[in-house]
């Protein structure tokens, strides 16, 4: 019996003595994180020494290999970076500090890096072996200490374009046959929020959904697309997968897996100004980027080409889009996009017989506006050389391509094809019908701007999106990257007085809650979607909307709760620019303007008029004198906006 006790005591300090514990720390000491390496790998996550993320398992399966499993640590090693990024297209700042500490763990055939960022913690696979890999599984798992609150943005397949809402749920409700698309947003109380995400993205592998534990009510768990065997086209867009396989990759090694994603924040505002997903994604791999130009987009779909006051008849036709030519070039827009009903939909090479691309394009070049081609992906691959080289010979200067719907191995792979393709002939990429932003634009800044939200164009048949989620999208959705929500409304209703009407639409909120977004929402590409015919109806409106540029040299989120309101401050070149938003409760928020450098300055304001509560459209715009020791109070209508122009006199 003491043999036997004996023995049971020596393999308990074996296995003790295998079992091993390593932390990683962020730059600023705030962050750490635990990594357990015993038969199985978990880690944790403490802020300020208090558990925010539970000991959660990770592991990635291999056709006859598990990494993670009975894993044995040959080398550590932590490395410290302090750099700066210099995007091509800025989206937040001009200039992004890159400072970080990483530790990599190294076992046989493989390593497992962990970042910690003063933002957040990011852990990513990597295989270093070479030779044909086939992943059929990913353990991520992300466990939390408590029953928290999370934004679900829930679908109800994988087969999404990923416009969701976000109704609050807790974890405890979020079964296994539950999953949500990422970014997705965790309360963990004490004004503390896990945002969960990926990055690097960009080949070779499926997107990351989140479900429900059958294991631990707290905890969420990766979910993700199979290789698609069998897909079915229904009609010119959508080609649903029917049949996947039952693992979720096939590639070549040596291989890096995306990263996973926790940014955490102490404040909400903090969420707004992460750049973590963009830090985490590959590098710029571009050499000639001088022809890459962001800007402002007057748009045709939303508004059904309705414009008047005109002498032609609207429609798809050179001269409705001429006037559309006309009116950008007078406001200083970059671009117009030609949408849905240029070509048959059956054959992108056939455009059809009121359309002329060539002369288009000649019209806009004279009057310095480029032109952008909607197209749906399925047409566009049928042809793909035929027609990009087509465009290129056009000299259009960009794509917007709608209808994916899907992010398992081959859609991720399309859409690093659609970029590196369209870089070769110096066009943008601008993806619809899309999942978030996972750090393609970075590798290829040709890539402006992405959908994967709610946006606008849903006005047209729901009372979506309202001023509620239109002041919870910056918090989730816009943490992922570019956003392109398409703005601009001048057509605005209270809660009480909006009616979705197709071909004549309006917005749910106030005017200066649609001005308010050209500051609030990032998007390189930034639309204005509204018909001409309006715009000019709103010489005021205009004044902004002709000023605010779509890219910035820094961003300050001065205030901010998610799905309550937001203020945030940028600045490009010497102008700053100010915007606040609403949800459907009248605010008052204080504006303190000492981020502005030494001097005086003159501020234009467009702010909510005295009946914006029941005639949306009321605004007031003035010009008033102001310096860095003033503050001032920002009333906000329900579903309300304000807008600012500050210049050094």
């Amino acid at each position: 019996m003491r043999k036997y006790v004996l023995l049971i005591i020596m393999s308990f300090l074996i296995i003790h003595l295998q079992a091993k514990e390593y932390t990683v720390q962020s730059p600023d000491g705030n962050l750490s994180v635990k990594i357990n390496v015993e038969d199985v790998i978990n880690y944790s996550v403490f802020l300020q020494g208090k558990e925010i993320i539970s000991p959660s398992p990770i592991s990635l399966e291999l056709e006859g290999e598990t990494l993670g499993k009975n894993a044995k640590v040959r080398k550590d090693k932590t490395i410290s970076a302090d750099e700066v990024i210099v995007p091509v297209v800025a989206r937040k700042n001009k200039r992004i500090p890159d400072v970080y500490n990483q530790l990599t763990l190294s076992f046989k055939d493989y390593n497992l890096h962990f970042r910690a960022y003063d933002e957040g913690v990011a852990y990513r696979w990597e295989v270093v072996r070479k030779g044909p890999l086939k992943v059929v599984s990913e353990q991520a798992t992300f466990t939390f200490p408590a029953d928290h609150k999370v934004w679900f943005p829930e679908e109800e397949s994988m087969y999404t374009h990923q416009e969701r809402s976000y109704p609050e749920v807790n974890l405890s409700e979020i079964t296994p046959n539950r999953f949500a698309s990422t970014g997705l947003l965790v309360d963990c109380g004490n004004n503390v929020k896990v945002y969960i995400s990926e990055s690097d993205l960009v080949t070779d592998y499926a997107g990351m959904f989140l479900k429900g534990s059958a294991e631990n009510p707290y905890r969420l768990e990766g979910k993700y697309a199979g290789v698609v065997l069998e897909e079915k086209q229904t009609n010119d867009r959508n080609v649903e997968p029917v049949k996947y396989a039952g693992h979720i990759a096939e590639l070549q090694g040596p291989k890096s897996f995306p990263w996973r994603a926790m940014i955490i924040s102490g404040e909400d505002k903090q969420l707004v100004e992460s750049e973590m997903i963009y830090k985490l994604a590959p590098e710029n791999v571009l050499e000639n980027t001088e022809w890459i130009k962001p800007g402002k987009v007057a748009w045709d779909w939303w508004n059904a080409l309705n414009v008047y006051d005109v002498d032609f008849k609207s429609g798809v036709n050179n001269d409705t889009y001429k006037f559309y030519i006309d009116f950008a070039s007078e406001y200083g827009l970059e671009y117009i996009i030609l949408d849905e009903g240029w070509y048959h939909l059956d054959d992108i090479m056939n455009v059809v017989d009121d359309i002329d691309i060539q002369e288009l394009v000649d019209y806009g070049n004279e009057k310095n506006v480029g032109v952008i081609l909607w197209v749906v992906w399925k047409a566009l691959d049928d042809k793909l050389t035929e027609a990009l080289d087509q465009f290129e010979d056009w000299g259009v200067k960009g794509i917007k391509i709608d209808f994916m719907q899907r992010d398992d191995q081959w859609m991720v792979n399309f859409y690093e094809k659609i970029a590196r393709e369209c870089a070769k002939r110096e066009m943008l990429v601008d993806y619809h019908g899309a999942y978030k932003p996972v750090g393609l634009e970075r590798k290829y800044p040709n890539v402006i701007s992405f959908e994967g939200v709610k946006g606008l164009e849903n006005a047209k048949w729901s009372d979506q999106p309202d001023p509620e989620l239109n002041v919870t999208l910056p918090f989730i959705r816009m943490v992922a990257g570019p956003m392109d929500f398409t703005p601009g409304a001048m057509i605005n209703a209270t809660k009480e007085n909006f009616r979705d009407i197709f071909e004549a639409p309006m917005a749910p909120g106030t005017r200066c809650h649609q001005l308010a977004m050209y500051v609030v929402f990032e998007s390189p590409l930034q639309m204005l979607a509204d018909n001409p015919s309006n715009y000019y109806r709103e010489p005021e409106a205009m004044e902004f909307l002709k000023e605010v540029p779509s890219v910035w040299d820094e961003t300050r989120v001065l205030d901010g709760k998610v799905s309550d309101y937001i203020l945030v401050a940028r600045r490009s070149g010497d102008t700053w620019y100010v915007g606040a938003m609403t949800d459907w409760s009248p605010r008052t928020l204080e504006l303190d303007l000492s981020f502005l450098g030494d001097g005086n300055y003159s501020m234009q304001v467009w702010q909510d008029g005295i009946n914006a509560n029941r005639h949306a459209s009321d605004f007031k715009h003035d010009k008033i004198k102001t310096n860095p020791n003033s503050k001032m109070k920002i009333d906000l209508a329900p579903g309300g906006g304000w807008a600012a122009i500050i210049t050094k006199n």
